[in-house]
């Protein structure tokens, strides 16, 4: 595949580099560009990552990172069982356990949402950081939702990290997928609450938290390419026109700074150990 020529090989992590190092020469420089194009491509052009991906696995299949990285280029491009097969490998090489949780993911790609939870209260979750931990709480969550357990996915998503004011890399999508759930159980009022909270710390454009809030509040985005047929509320410099179709303006997140309480017996300390007693405790479950 052809690779522009201002693509050297020197951009990869520099961790990457010393991996293929064991490489000769020239085949360590035509992984790296490959491994590049993987990184350029892979949230734009999935399965243009992906090729690039099989590239650098023909070249040099023996080398974790190689192996890591066409694992996600497969798992962006939704062959799930490809991806699981190449984490395996790549955490065999390494024995680290960073990537359980997109593991587990897979597996619920797969259609095995049962597995995920197998996965959630294994011990190799004990020995993730918190960034891993929380990512495998999301994880969790999806799956009890796959399995139509709304409200286990709820209490699988209260956590400390949850209740926290401090906003972390992960904070956004923790909050929004609490969010989505609440509003999946039909509990609106909550949802649009975290919905907000969700856009205050989503800082980068993580989520469409915001498009989602405006949906709630009733908020309706006019296309300005779309031709005007003369009810059009576009104005005359084909800007477009935010028009909410419930009341004159539409409502802000909330000012104040406080969480919205979370009930004391759902926040759990000790990381994902409560996703395994969801189960026997949904007949307490808060609706």
């Amino acid at each position: 595949m052809p690779i522009p020529d201002d693509v050297t090989g020197e951009e990869i992590d520099k961790d990457v580099k010393q991996e293929l190092q064991s490489l000769p020469k020239g085949l360590a420089e035509d992984v790296s560009r490959n491994l590049v194009m993987v990184a350029r491509l892979i949230d734009e052009d999935p399965e243009g990552a992906y090729g690039y991906s099989r590239v650098a696995l023909r070249l040099a299949s023996r080398v974790a990172a190689v192996r890591e990285a066409a694992g996600f280029a497969a798992y962006a491009s939704q062959k799930y069982s490809e991806a699981l097969a190449e984490f395996r490998a790549a955490r065999r090489m390494t024995g680290n356990v960073d990537l359980w949780p997109v593991m587990a993911d897979c597996e619920r790609g797969l259609g095995r949402p049962e597995k995920a939870l197998d996965m959630a209260g294994a011990p190799e979750v004990q020995k993730l950081d918190k960034a891993g931990q929380v990512e495998m709480r999301l994880v969790a969550a999806g799956a009890r939702r796959d399995m139509d357990q709304l409200d286990a996915a709820i209490v699988t998503l209260q956590s400390p990290e949850l209740a926290s004011n401090s906003v972390q890399p992960w904070t956004a999508r923790l909050r929004y997928a609490y969010a989505d759930a609440l509003l999946a159980a039909g509990r609106e009022g909550e949802a649009r609450e975290w919905f907000a909270k969700a856009v205050e710390s989503d800082k980068d454009g993580s989520t469409d938290a915001s498009d989602r809030l405006a949906e709630l509040d009733g908020v309706e985005f006019v296309d300005a390419l779309v031709e005007d047929d003369g009810d059009s509320d576009t104005d005359s410099d084909g800007d477009v026109e935010v028009v909410n179709s419930e009341a004159p303006e539409a409502k802000s997140a909330p000012e104040s700074e406080s969480e919205p309480e979370l009930a004391e017996d759902s926040i759990d300390d000790d990381g994902l150990d409560d996703v395994d007693d969801v189960d026997g405790d949904e007949d307490d479950l808060k609706g």
